[in-house]
């Protein structure tokens, strides 16, 4: 399930007063309190940002950042008691977006979490990246594991038309009309190119996770891995 938010915060009744705030006025949040609740929520789901509590029975906030920012590159806010400048410096060299103050005001901390997030998805319009794959459709890069590969120009405006359109069917028609301007392309062209965009981008062509077959329908791009 895809979420606004997710507030990490071992403080329950703080954690779900905050969520229940935010989803009243339609940012999507969910909550855990743990660190190993944190690693198990994106097993089978993903979030825009997070909040984040330095202080948390199983882990050091810090130390679950560092971890996190191997993997997503999703806005990270640290919320804390704290009011130490070093924690303040460490919180925003490891990765941190922005160091709340606890107690914030739930007005004021929404209204930060709605800038953050317009940015960021402002941002995403501008790239696409996970932990293994980064496709920057200003440049025309892609990067697979941190390394640029080559696909043709063709291939670029497949691969960003369903990345632009991730985890939505796209038809093959559509992709006919959109991509190569030209509905009477025929399926064959499109397979070739499909695979030849998977033999860059997946760990195993003949089992893609990016780009999924919708038999008699189209394609899909699946996104989001960490």
């Amino acid at each position: 399930m895809k979420y606004d938010c997710l507030i990490i915060d071992d403080e329950k009744l703080l954690a779900d007063s905050t969520a229940e705030y935010f989803n009243l006025f339609d940012v999507k949040t969910a909550v855990v309190y743990s660190a190993s609740e944190c690693r198990s929520f994106f097993i089978e789901n993903t979030a825009e940002l997070l909040l984040l509590d330095i202080n948390l029975e199983d882990s050091s906030g810090f130390e679950l950042c560092k971890e996190l920012r191997k993997k997503i590159k999703i806005p990270i806010l640290f919320i804390s008691a704290r009011t130490s400048d070093d924690d303040k410096i460490i919180a925003l060299n490891i990765g941190g977006d922005d160091y709340i103050q606890k107690p914030y005001s739930l007005g004021v901390l929404l209204a930060k979490v709605k800038v953050v997030l317009k940015r960021y998805g402002e941002n995403k319009k501008i790239q696409y990246s996970d932990n293994r794959l980064t496709v920057d459709f200003n440049t025309k890069q892609v990067l697979v594991e941190g390394n640029i590969v080559k696909l043709t120009s063709l291939e670029f405006k497949l691969l960003s038309y369903l990345i632009k359109n991730e985890n939505k069917v796209i038809s093959k028609q559509e992709l006919f009309e959109q991509v190569w301007e030209d509905k009477f392309t025929g399926d064959g062209t499109l397979n070739v190119h499909i695979r030849k965009i998977r033999e860059v981008i997946e760990c195993n062509p003949s089992k893609p996770e990016y780009i999924i077959t919708v038999w008699g329908d189209g394609y899909k791009f699946i996104g989001n891995k960490i």
